[in-house]
C-alpha cells in the first residue's frame, strides 16, 4: 500500500516556548506507529525537559543550531548535522542560540507521548 501525504499535522510541543512540529508520519498524521518523522522549527530560548524515550530518534539539523545534552555528553548540532540516540537514554534538547533551529527528527517506533517518559522539572 502506498500513502500519500498532502499536508502534515501540527503537534503540540512540550517546552518553555511555542515549538513548532509538523508531524507527516506518526500515530497522529498517518495513523503508523512503525516510524514517526515530523519537522521541527524551536525558537530561540525554547527548551523541554529531560526524557527517557521508549524509541530511537535521529536528527537532522536544517537550519541554526540544536543543544542535546546526555548524562555523558553535550552536543551542539549545527546545520547539516545528525545524531542518533538509543531508546532508554536519558536526553534533554533546546535552542539557546540566536535564531533557534529548524529540524527534522524520526522516531523508530513512532513518538507517543506515554512512551517518551519527560522529566517534570519544566
Amino acid at each position: 500500500m502506498t500513502i500519500l501525504i498532502k499536508s502534515p499535522s501540527i503537534v503540540k510541543a512540550s517546552g518553555t516556548k511555542e515549538k513548532i512540529i509538523k508531524e507527516y508520519f506518526g500515530k497522529v498524521n498517518s495513523k503508523t506507529s512503525e516510524v514517526s518523522i515530523a519537522m521541527m522549527k524551536s525558537p530561540e530560548g525554547w527548551e523541554e525537559p529531560g526524557q527517557t524515550p521508549e524509541f530511537n530518534e535521529y536528527t537532522l539539523v536544517l537550519k541554526g543550531k540544536l543543544k542535546l545534552i546526555t548524562r555523558k555528553e553535550e552536543i551542539i548540532l549545527s546545520e547539516g548535522e545528525a545524531v542518533m540516540t538509543e531508546k532508554g537514554e536519558w536526553l534533554k534538547y533546546s535552542t539557546p542560540f540566536s535564531g533557534g533551529a529548524e529540524y527534522v527528527a524520526v522516531c523508530l517506533p513512532a513518538f507517543s507521548p506515554s512512551t517518551v517518559h519527560r522529566d517534570d522539572d519544566l
